[in-house]
């Protein structure tokens, strides 16, 4: 499992981590059953506070992704895959919806990208 967090985004540690899972589950690098690292072993490796995983592990219990145990770490949930699929599927039918307005209004590939990252970025 590999996570990145950028502490110069305004975004929360805690939202990063969980985002990051979210998303592997999503593109299926994480399936059901599998286990996360302990939150001490991924606070050292990311050089972040243990509460920042533990919260950020909260987050994904509460939607559902994962199974969070003291004695047996975080597991990703048989919900995942299906939660996951459905959201990527939104997320595949929002990107198709976007691409054909950029077309329609005359974008280029890299005008809608300059758009894009200046809205993720907010």
């Amino acid at each position: 499992m590999l996570v990145r967090l950028d502490p110069s985004l305004s975004t929360p540690l805690f939202q990063q981590l969980a985002a990051s899972i979210r998303a592997q589950i999503a593109a299926g690098d994480l399936a059901p059953g599998d286990r996360l690292p302990g939150a001490r072993e991924l606070a050292a490796s990311l050089d972040v506070n243990v509460h920042t995983i533990l919260r950020g592990y909260g987050v994904l219990r509460d939607e559902g992704l994962l199974e969070v145990r003291r004695s047996r770490g975080a597991v990703v949930t048989g919900q995942a895959s299906r939660v996951a699929g459905s959201d990527l599927a939104a997320l595949t039918t929002a990107v198709e919806e976007v691409r054909d307005l950029a077309r329609r209004l005359g974008l280029s590939l890299d005008e809608l990208l300059d758009l894009i990252r200046k809205g993720y970025q907010t």
